[in-house]
């Protein structure tokens, strides 16, 4: 089972971003820490893949549903992981 929830939060961390964000943001934040990072110039090859990783779920989720990523909103969006919960024993 997918925990959505945390995966975003967690991609939220890693690029430094709060809950309630544009999609201006996320880009102009996404190149700010790239850049810092970017295994071109010295920074780690897996640290800018886990910063890749996260761009582009956050980019995913406001393509596809809201600019906000609290916990209600998230679970609204993907409302089969709490479906499924439901039936566990």
């Amino acid at each position: 089972m997918h925990d959505y929830v945390k995966e975003i939060e967690r991609a939220l961390e890693i690029l430094g971003l709060p809950k309630l964000v544009t999609k201006d943001d996320i880009k102009q934040q996404y190149r700010f820490i790239a850049k810092k990072n970017h295994p071109d110039i010295g920074g780690n090859p897996q640290k800018m893949e886990e910063i890749n990783h996260a761009y582009q779920l956050l980019m995913k989720y406001i393509e596809e549903f809201r600019y906000t990523f609290d916990e209600n909103e998230i679970n609204r969006q993907y409302p089969g992981a709490q479906h499924a919960q439901r039936f566990k024993p």
